[in-house]
């Protein structure tokens, strides 16, 4: 669903303007998943209690939060968040080419780890690049 609407998105088959802006955070919550079954319930649990605030604070163009989103989508934060791997390669690219005053030497690092050949194939790092785009004209960058 999440590629169909960056497709979408990126071919200019639909606008912005047609539908909300960015999905709500509840929609990347594990809901198949408990915590408690988890090997770290507490800190999967912490995850989901702090995903919203991350998210909103990601989505406003904040360096840490977009990290840590980036994260998440990526490897799921401990099976809290449903992962993707497109979106995390997506907020890699944001994070990239947003040129944060904080970005270190771990960006480019997660960007090849989360967005290369070995990770993410040529089609989900097409789309990811497309997504990313779009995410930047939303934020502002």
């Amino acid at each position: 669903m999440r590629l169909l609407s960056a497709t979408l998105f990126a071919c200019g088959c639909v606008s912005l303007a047609d539908g909300p802006l960015w999905p709500p955070a509840q929609t990347y919550v594990d809901t198949t998943v408990q915590c408690s079954q988890r090997s770290n319930p507490a800190r999967c649990q912490y995850t989901r209690d702090t995903w919203k605030a991350d998210y909103d604070e990601a989505i406003a163009g904040g360096y840490r939060a977009q990290k840590h989103v980036a994260l998440c989508l990526s490897t799921g934060c401990d099976e809290a968040i449903q992962p993707d791997k497109m979106l995390g390669c997506a907020w890699r690219i944001v994070i990239a080419d947003a040129r944060h005053a904080e970005a270190d030497s771990t960006d480019a690092m997660n960007l090849d780890r989360f967005c290369g050949t070995d990770y993410i194939d040529e089609n989900g790092k097409l789309a990811a690049a497309s997504q990313a785009k779009a995410m930047l004209r939303l934020i502002g960058k």
